[in-house]
């Protein structure tokens, strides 16, 4: 394989380029928008390997983990930090969850460690808020996820030849697929011994008719509402979950889940989770909710905001800087026991999307098991 013409330019699309490129292929790469604008700017920027299901999942996110790691040594401009997590319970329903979570057969591949309140605090001294204890997950990470895109980008471009290898064009928005081959809006044909789709969300366009050929739809759209405050003075050593994020990671699907109690209900009618990540500049990025249900809202609901933001006081124990911004986004799932989707468009033509929450965790293992298949 000499040559691979790939669609999208977020995340997966990247790491795909990446894995191409580092196969020695050339690369022609198209992003419908100036540059990507969709779930991979519009997420956490974790690399979350402590709520994975044993077994296939955790494998690929742990790779993905070690891909990280390696990746960023050579572009750090990606900011990553692996500095784990901390899950903190809120109450005995939510320790004695995270009690199971840290006696689980596969807890040390994690870096599971069960915390009493002091010994958080230790690891990550801001926390001065209510909680029971917490669970340490080393093997999580950050990421910068509106700088990841443009980082490899810019390092594919700077580290090819002057003669080619990889080619980048913004605005170029594909509508049709033939063998080997895809055509963006202006006419113009861009031919490979391979083609991805990495177009994420987007179910219609040049992957809507193979989608549309399945009797039950392989994926589905979540959407989710995030915000990011003004820098908080205060440096937070790791990323922060609450115990809500308990009811959502199929690591915690234990005896121990029945036993929590009602969520908030602000944070069930959102189906939401806190998740605390601080930013380079300080600032906390904060989320998040779920909705599953289409034909989304074109606006965003003030209630799980709210939810958040008391719910991330309580736990910090001092109040959160203003909000400087919130967004929603909508990213792509597989509907079936699959970890994310891949399925030939036409001869040579691969459409790649649906990891659901995993897409920056795991795109760097999944673009490899692309070119690995």
């Amino acid at each position: 394989m000499d040559r691979v013409v790939i669609v999208g330019g977020g995340v997966l699309g990247v790491m795909h380029a990446v894995q191409a490129r580092s196969r020695g292929m050339d690369v022609v790469h198209l992003e419908r928008e100036a540059g990507p604008r969709g779930a991979s700017i519009r997420n956490f920027g974790l690399v979350w390997v402590s709520g994975r299901a044993a077994g296939a999942e955790l494998a690929l996110a742990q790779r993905a983990r070690t891909l990280w790691e390696e990746l960023a040594a050579v572009v750090p401009e990606v900011g990553f930090r692996p500095h784990g997590s901390l899950t903190l319970a809120g109450d005995a329903a939510e320790l004695s969850l995270l009690t199971e979570a840290a006696q689980l057969p596969d807890a040390a591949e994690r870096g599971f460690e069960l915390l009493d309140p002091a010994a958080a605090i230790e690891v990550n001294p801001v926390l001065r808020g209510e909680f029971e204890g917490a669970l340490f997950c080393r093997r999580d990470a950050i990421v910068e996820p509106r700088k990841v895109p443009g980082a490899f980008r810019d390092f594919l471009i700077h580290s090819t030849p002057a003669s080619g290898g990889y080619e980048w064009l913004p605005a170029r928005e594909a509508i049709e697929v033939a063998p080997h081959a895809v055509r963006d809006h202006t006419g113009a044909w861009h031919r490979g011994d391979l083609v991805v789709l990495c177009t994420g969300a987007a179910h219609t366009g040049v992957a809507g008719p193979h989608l549309a050929g399945y009797e039950r739809p392989p994926v589905r759209r979540v959407r989710l509402q995030m915000m990011e405050t003004e820098p908080l003075p205060a440096r937070l050593t790791t990323s922060v979950a609450d115990g809500d994020s308990l009811r959502y990671y199929p690591a915690f699907d234990l005896p121990g889940r029945a036993r929590l109690a009602p969520q908030a209900p602000a944070a069930a009618a959102a189906a939401a989770q806190l998740l605390l990540v601080q930013r380079l500049d300080g600032s906390l990025t904060i989320g998040d909710t779920h909705s599953y249900d289409e034909p989304f809202a074109f606006d965003v609901d003030e209630a799980p905001y709210d939810h958040l933001r008391q719910r991330a006081e309580r736990l910090l124990g001092v109040a959160l800087p203003p909000t400087r911004r919130r967004w929603a986004g909508v990213y792509s799932q597989v509907t079936g026991t699959d970890l994310y989707h891949r399925s030939q468009v036409a001869p040579g033509v691969l459409l790649v999307t649906g990891p659901g929450g995993r897409g920056m965790t795991c795109s760097p293992a999944i673009a490899e098991e692309t070119f690995a298949a």
